[in-house]
């Protein structure tokens, strides 16, 4: 019974659903107005269901220690924004959502995520300690797998673009095999930094010693899951109701499932950087952004070809300066071991970049 008081949250996503249900053509026919409300009203309804994976995710991570921990925390994302975008497309959505969905969720992860996290710990902390090995084998990771699956498509001729996805399906998956095999293996230490040589005590992640049992956890982040998709359902088709004929900028949906993935990787990175955690936050923003490309790319891909849809990867000129900039950036920061609020500060102003040029429409 307590556990399922702590899940008491979830009533509101479910009577949300269950409402829109009932009154999905009433609000419909009400006009693009009230579409609209209740569509946002369903992001906060799915946003509030993510938190509860995560919170979930996050129990399991600390069972498990890193770095299965943050492994656990991205995957979770990760599924949450594949079954998202699946939905989406399924209700004949633009063919380039999927990759204005990517680069959003870079954008947000190592520009939003990092830099904010990077500028507040360092405003308290000063210079944060992590190990720049994984800085460096998540930033070279990024680039090449967004350099084959988002730059060299706009090169393909559309009569090849089949043969072309069907290697960048199995490129994806050789990489992500190969990093998985690092990240857990004999490279783990990549991914870990020990805090104890530094403040003399053993850290202490948030939520130890909590009794949810690892069946109940797993149980919770299928329910939450399944409730996403079906919430994800009614969203999309009321939030392109309430969008149509407004002249909205065209990546506004992307950058809303984007936020949703987000949203419970932000409260923790920025718990962990106010902690003076730092190797946590490099761990959630740069292994979100990569399990963003790595999985995300294979699995639309291939069921974009199995069903014949329409699927533009190849990003647009403003996109591929951007991530260049974002990536550079990053490879400069995250060489010497150490973040401070003056490297936040540069991301953070990337990621307001990044938002000016949604909302100019490019």
């Amino acid at each position: 019974m307590s556990k399922l008081l702590a899940e008491r949250v979830l009533l509101i996503p479910i009577v949300a659903g269950l409402l829109v249900w009932l009154f999905e053509h009433e609000v419909l026919a009400a006009g693009q107005s009230l579409s609209l409300l209740v569509a946002f009203l369903l992001v906060a309804a799915i946003v509030m269901t993510s938190i509860r994976v995560a919170h979930h995710a996050e129990v399991l991570a600390h069972r498990v220690g890193d770095p299965y921990g943050t492994m656990i925390l991205t995957l979770s994302a990760v599924l949450v924004e594949v079954i998202m975008l699946v939905i989406m497309m399924s209700n004949e959505a633009s063919p380039t959502l999927v990759r204005d969905t990517i680069y959003s969720a870079v954008m947000l992860d190592i520009n939003g995520i990092l830099g904010l996290a990077a500028l507040l710990g360092g405003l308290r902390h000063g210079e944060q300690p992590y190990n720049d090995d994984s800085g460096k084998t998540y930033g070279v990771m990024i680039l090449t797998a967004m350099g084959i699956s988002m730059v060299v498509p706009e090169f393909i001729p559309v009569a090849k673009w089949h043969y072309y996805s069907i290697f960048t399906i199995g490129a994806m998956a050789l990489l992500y095999t190969l990093f998985l095999r690092m990240q857990v293996g004999k490279h783990s230490y990549f991914f870990a930094y020990s805090y104890e040589t530094i403040e003399g005590k053993p850290s202490r992640a948030p939520g130890h010693g909590e009794e949810d049992s690892i069946a109940w956890s797993i149980g919770a982040i299928l329910f939450g899951v399944v409730l996403i998709g079906v919430l994800a359902e009614f969203m999309s088709v009321l939030l392109n109701a309430g969008l149509e004929g407004t002249g909205a900028p065209p990546a506004l949906m992307a950058i809303v499932v984007a936020s949703i993935s987000a949203a419970p990787e932000i409260l923790t990175a920025l718990k962990a950087a106010l902690r003076n955690r730092m190797q946590a936050v490099v761990n959630i923003a740069m292994g979100a952004s990569l399990s963003t490309v790595i999985l995300t790319v294979p699995l639309v891909e291939a069921l974009a070809l199995y069903n014949g849809q329409p699927l533009t990867m190849a990003m647009t000129p403003v996109q591929t300066v951007m991530v260049a900039i974002t990536l550079i950036a990053a490879a400069i920061n995250l060489n010497d071991g150490e973040t401070n609020a003056i490297e936040g500060m540069t991301h953070f102003v990337l990621f307001a970049t990044f938002v000016m040029l949604t909302i100019i429409g490019l």
